[in-house]
């Protein structure tokens, strides 16, 4: 689906529906009527939690954050988020993020543009890092997530179970 959106949400969360193990992740913003919805992975959740913690921490300290932010409906994706990018626009006091579509070669997907607040992203930050660490234990030996019906353990190379 190609598309371009150029938004400065009053609301930007994340959160996921389905069971731990089975989630699917999701970044969500509202500006007026227009709500976008699209599917992201578990590490791209971490990767925009640790840059916009980073891009926070070098800026004037935020005045106060949203409060819980859970998802709205209708939940179900626009696309599927390939890149994500932060910059700071400095002239607006604004931090920017870039996401684009994932897209097999050749295609043109959508790209959204989304200027919040230092406080959104902050708030955004510390949901995302809370979301991700409520999921699955990672594997003491590789850090791939642990199942509760197993983990077939590469480090392991199939002699002994991994510790829980």
């Amino acid at each position: 689906m190609s598309g371009a959106y150029d938004l400065a949400p009053e609301r930007l969360t994340v959160g996921a529906v389905g069971p731990v193990g089975r989630r699917l992740f999701l970044l969500q913003c509202r500006e007026g009527p227009t709500l976008l919805t699209v599917k992201v992975e578990k590490q791209q959740v971490s990767a925009m939690a640790d840059l916009l913690a980073r891009v926070v921490r070098e800026l004037d300290r935020p005045g106060h954050l949203p409060d819980d932010l859970p998802l709205e409906e209708p939940t179900e994706p626009a696309w599927v988020v390939g890149t994500v990018g932060v910059t700071y626009d400095e002239a607006e006091d604004r931090i920017v993020l870039v996401i684009e579509e994932l897209v097999t070669e050749g295609e043109t997907g959508a790209i959204a543009r989304l200027s919040v607040t230092r406080e959104q992203a902050a708030s955004f930050a510390i949901l995302a890092t809370r979301l991700v660490e409520s999921g699955r234990p990672p594997c003491p030996l590789c850090g791939s997530p642990l199942d509760p019906s197993g983990h077939a353990c590469p480090r392991t190379n199939g002699h002994r179970p991994p510790a829980a």
